[in-house]
């Protein structure tokens, strides 16, 4: 089911990067997090097991490892040479099942346990589909819905990369997706955040970080210092490269309150993944325009769920203020008949070292509903920005 350690996405490397030549020490901590409520058939955890205790064999080959080197110019040769030694370790994940609920969890290094979660989630969505074998769309049917998607979106000049690893119905689906809309004649997909299938198709690998790069950085500096120190830290780590933001681990609010004149001309753009995407467009717009900088020279990447219409209005709302790319995922690579699973994996509490204490780890979004964490540190999170906004 995954079929090469580059079938992950980008940002899992790029964050692996930095966690390896900044935080070698820390230990980390994710949790599985079933958002849709799904109920996992019988021993769905002891053939979910098998799939994991498989992924031991996978290694970076000298094919991919030229790839990296000649695409991924970020990547750094001390990170390669560690990244070509490599190896999954499957004691580092835990798995149990009670019926039909599921539960799992990583933990270990943050530098050896970083690469899991999109392959996990990849496992689970694909190993569940296969086990309940549901009626789909016959292909020919899905090749059409591709092409329709693809070309709406050619037709409307959305710029837009395939997101679709850790939900997708399977890797199959997902490489038929890809395959149908670089088919199209002038298509607009600029890459896909899949490194495998970009080595694969001659497309752009496409991501810089996630929400858990925030995450930690609150854990070490305090919710109210997360986003500058995660920032800068990034920027220490990929000197300008890599340059789009994610706003919206601690709010879109609190962030735009460390993304100063200096950080907003270093940084390409940002990220936005949660909340409501046309207040998002006025308040970056807004926020450049307060610190003399054209919006038009600045990027937004919406990533928050999307499918070909909403982007496509999102893109008209765009036009003549900022500039507008998309990455779209579940809608592209799990669009074929069944309910997509809502499932995430997030990082739960992490320690500098093995002699420092557990700090938990919280995310608070511009969604309540993407909020995780346990009750009690979201509440002080929350209590803790509120206070600084102020």
């Amino acid at each position: 089911m995954i079929q090469s350690i580059l079938d992950n996405d980008l940002y899992k490397f790029t964050m692996q990067q930095a966690v390896h030549a900044l935080y070698p020490h820390a230990e980390v901590r994710y949790e599985f997090i079933n958002r849709g409520d799904t109920v996992f058939p019988a021993n769905f955890s002891s053939h979910l097991q098998q799939q994991v205790d498989k992924m031991t064999d996978l290694q970076l080959s000298l094919e991919e490892l030229v790839y990296l080197e000649s695409t991924c110019y970020f990547l750094t040769p001390v990170y390669l040479d560690f990244l070509s030694h490599f190896s999954f370790s499957p004691e580092n994940v835990s798995i149990e099942q009670t019926d039909g609920n599921l539960s799992l969890s990583v933990h270990g290094p943050w530098y050896q346990t970083i690469l899991w979660e999109v392959p996990l989630l990849a496992l689970i969505s694909e190993l569940y589909y296969s086990m309940q074998s549901p009626e789909t769309l016959p292909r020919e049917q899905r090749r059409h819905h591709n092409l329709k998607k693809g070309e709406m979106l050619k037709e409307a000049e959305v710029d837009f990369a395939e997101f679709g690893t850790r939900r997708r119905f399977s890797a199959g689906n997902q490489e038929d997706v890809i395959a149908d809309i670089l088919s199209i004649e002038n298509n607009t997909m600029i890459g896909t955040s899949n490194v495998f299938y970009a080595m694969k198709y001659g497309i752009k690998p496409i991501g810089t970080h996630a929400h858990e790069w925030f995450m930690f950085h609150a854990a070490e500096h305090g919710y109210k210092r997360a986003n500058l120190a995660a920032i800068d830290a990034w920027s220490t780590v990929f000197q300008g490269h890599l340059g789009i933001a994610l706003t919206d681990t601690y709010t879109t609010d609190h962030f735009l309150q460390s993304f100063d004149a200096i950080k907003a001309r270093l940084f390409d753009g940002v990220r936005q993944d949660s909340g409501d995407p046309f207040t998002f467009v006025d308040k970056l717009v807004a926020h450049y325009e307060k610190l003399r900088i054209n919006p038009l020279t600045k990027t937004i990447v919406f990533s928050d769920n999307l499918d070909t219409e909403q982007a496509i209005s999102i893109k008209q709302y765009c036009r003549g203020k900022i500039n507008a790319s998309f990455g779209i995922g579940t809608n592209l690579s799990n669009d074929i008949g069944p309910s997509p699973l809502n499932i995430v994996i997030k990082l739960s509490s992490c320690r500098r070292n093995s002699e420092t204490y557990w700090m938990p780890m919280v995310k608070l979004s511009d969604a309540k509903d993407k909020h995780t964490g346990e009750a009690d540190e979201l509440e002080l999170c929350l209590r803790i920005i509120q206070r600084s906004s102020l």
